[in-house]
């Protein structure tokens, strides 16, 4: 066996040429397997790399992991400038077409319902952060604020007051953050939210308190980004991110994420 079936996305056909020598995972140019009306994006992988036991040690390897990521979110870039993807799981792996076409067979009622509820949208996502708070001066630095206190009582006064202060900053913040994503969920044909993301694994500066997907008309995402725009500058402190637009990743269901069984077995 010479290489094994990496699948990128199902979509429908579709005319428009995708990127010339395009390429993908492990440097492998994509390409189109018809079946049924639909379309796999796939391309050749090594079984070196890709077979169960050697994905599986891969996939605990962070930098094979992140190069594998970067091929695999190049080629769905590219097909969502062009069509609108049905993107699979990272590694999605199977043993030649053959083991493809199967998949796409049992999964087909799946994937129609999921590309026409797709179909002609794009995925932005929106990211609220309370921005860090400057330090207070440090003590003897001259001012009030950076003064030592005087008494127990005194640093036990200034403590309480922090508290009340960043009290009110989080409770500001929900508020934005829930008026933000009400407003953009009425502009869009639907929304995801996300678990908040961890400072230490994003690097992002500041805490955040919105993570969300929205499903936008590809007509409509000017004025979504518009709206967006809008808002950056309303709360002070709160700092918004828009990203986008993405393949629909947020909005395809787990049943048909459920089409991305062990590849191995597929084909055999």
């Amino acid at each position: 066996m010479t290489g094994l079936r990496y699948v990128y996305a199902v979509c429908r056909p579709f005319d428009a040429p995708l990127q010339v020598q395009l390429t993908g995972v492990a440097g492998a140019p994509a390409k189109l397997l018809h079946h049924h009306g639909l379309v796999a994006v796939v391309s050749d992988v090594p079984v070196k790399d890709f077979a169960e036991e050697p994905l599986r040690s891969h996939l605990e390897d962070l930098d094979w992991l992140s190069a594998t990521a970067r091929g695999h979110q190049q080629v769905i870039d590219a097909l969502t400038a062009v069509t609108t993807p049905l993107p699979l799981r990272l590694a999605t792996v199977f043993r030649d077409d053959s083991g493809v076409r199967v998949m796409m067979e049992e999964r087909e009622d799946d994937f129609r319902r999921t590309l026409d509820r797709l179909q002609g949208r794009v995925e932005w996502g929106v990211k609220v952060y309370v921005e860090p708070q400057a330090e207070p001066p440090a003590s003897g630095a001259g001012s009030e604020a950076g003064a030592k206190p005087a008494s127990g009582r005194d640093y036990l006064l200034r403590r309480r007051m922090q508290a009340r202060a960043q009290d009110d900053t989080w409770q500001r913040a929900e508020r934005f953050a829930g008026r933000l994503h009400s407003l953009l969920s009425e502009h869009a044909d639907a929304a995801r939210l996300h678990a908040p993301q961890n400072p230490a694994l994003s690097k992002a500066s500041g805490q955040n308190v919105l993570n969300a997907a929205y499903l936008v008309p590809r007509a409509g995402s000017e004025e979504f980004v518009e709206i967006v725009d809008h808002t950056k500058d309303q709360e002070p402190g709160m700092r918004v991110e828009l990203t986008g637009p993405w393949a629909a990743y947020s909005f395809v269901d787990m049943e048909t994420q459920g089409a991305e069984r062990d590849s191995q077995e597929a084909g055999s």
